[in-house]
């Protein structure tokens, strides 16, 4: 991936839809002081080029019943192969690594993972309702993972800082 030139307006751009991408194209052109077809010749740029790589809404996981967070490092068994439970019948098994990120793939608690450097081969991060919530989560899904050799779990406390707004230096 190479990366985008980035100039002081492309920059503004991205800071104004970061805090509210909701904003209409004549809005985010006024703040940027461009006209709107220029400014939005600037986003489309941006769009194609992958730097916006897309628009959502940002929800509040306590307003939404998921009132528990959590960060799972997870190390995975090395050497051997697994059966994959994603893939065809009569295909070979996959590595542990690539057989466990297909499956966090598809399980809606996780909501970012990470493949990581030293102790650990991954970083979970898990929202779920409630400690019995999790216990399912850990105990029915994430422990019966046949390439998954160890789990550790730390809960959040309290909410510092969080954010999804990139700098942009």
């Amino acid at each position: 991936m190479s990366k985008i030139e980035l100039d002081k307006t492309d920059r503004k751009i991205l800071e104004i839809l970061q805090s509210d991408g909701r904003l209409s194209n004549q809005d985010v052109a006024e703040r940027v002081n461009l006209s709107p077809s220029p400014c939005l010749r600037r986003i489309k740029r941006l769009e194609e080029a992958g730097v916006i790589r897309q628009y959502v809404a940002l929800l509040d996981s306590d307003k939404i019943g998921l009132g528990l967070l959590a960060y799972v490092n997870v190390r995975l068994e090395k050497h051997s192969e697994v059966a994959s439970t994603t893939r065809q019948p009569g295909l070979p098994a996959t590595s542990p690594r690539n057989d466990f990120a297909v499956s966090v793939g598809t399980w809606p608690e996780v909501v970012a993972c990470y493949a990581m450097t030293g102790e650990m081969d991954f970083l979970l991060r898990v929202h779920v309702e409630d400690m019995d919530h999790f216990s399912r989560f850990m105990m029915g899904t994430l422990l019966k993972h046949p390439a998954v050799l160890d789990v550790k779990s730390s809960f959040a406390l309290q909410r510092i800082k969080e954010t999804t707004a990139m700098p942009l230096v």
